[in-house]
């Protein structure tokens, strides 16, 4: 039997190794590893005149992995979606604001409270749609929905025609029918498990229609 004095010694070293393959795990997987230079944009971002931005960025990231209740593998697919639009950057603007933008995702993953958020991701075909679309239902209060969503254009394109965004807020017992405050649209949410189907009728509101799939 174990006297307690031999035991916290255990347990200590136990939680350092689990912490240390986490760390371990989260670094195979930070957003840039520029040990991997494979492509041009890599090159380009692995320079000195991003390093600043770089080490931001990855330092960030590992802490939204520690510390954020938002589910993990949304962190991967969202770092994910968002090298793929740096991939279409032209110019160094478009790096800059790219990595300005997926700072402030970081920054919202570790700083509210995630376990009142629902996640969703545009799919099409059994895959994350190629314009991608995020959809959040935030619970603000017991009476009270906001439904936010971001839908990504190409990163080229002027600072403030590079997302369109939604917005409503709603009750509980009214998030199927709501009225996106940005652009007048009305929506229908169908809400199936981890399915959420979002459809409209109004011509130039489309962008925000599918069939989106449940992070939990």
């Amino acid at each position: 039997m174990l006297l307690n004095t031999e035991f916290n010694p255990i347990q200590n070293l136990l939680s350092g190794f689990i912490l240390s393959c986490a760390l371990t795990s989260v670094a195979h997987a930070l957003p840039i590893d520029c040990q991997q230079q494979n492509t041009t944009v890599l090159k380009k971002i692995c320079s000195s005149q991003f390093e600043i931005l770089r080490t931001e960025l990855n330092e960030k990231y590992l802490t939204a992995y520690l510390v954020t209740d938002a589910p993990i593998r949304l962190l991967y697919d969202s770092n994910r979606l968002w090298l793929n639009r740096l991939q279409q950057c032209k110019s160094s603007e478009c790096f800059q604001q790219q990595f300005d933008i997926r700072l402030e995702d970081l920054n919202f993953y570790t700083s509210m409270n995630q376990s009142l958020t629902q996640h969703f991701i545009k799919y099409e075909q059994g895959e994350i749609s190629k314009q991608p679309v995020h959809i959040q239902v935030h619970q603000l209060t017991k009476d009270r929905i906001k439904i936010e969503g971001l839908a990504y254009r190409n990163p080229n394109n002027h600072k403030d025609k590079q997302i369109i965004s939604l917005l409503s807020y709603t009750t509980p017992d009214k998030k199927n029918e709501i009225l996106d405050n940005e652009h007048d649209c009305k929506y229908r949410l169908d809400f199936q498990k981890a399915i959420l189907t979002i459809k409209t009728e109004q011509k130039g509101c489309e962008r925000f229609s599918g069939v989106y799939r449940l992070y939990d």
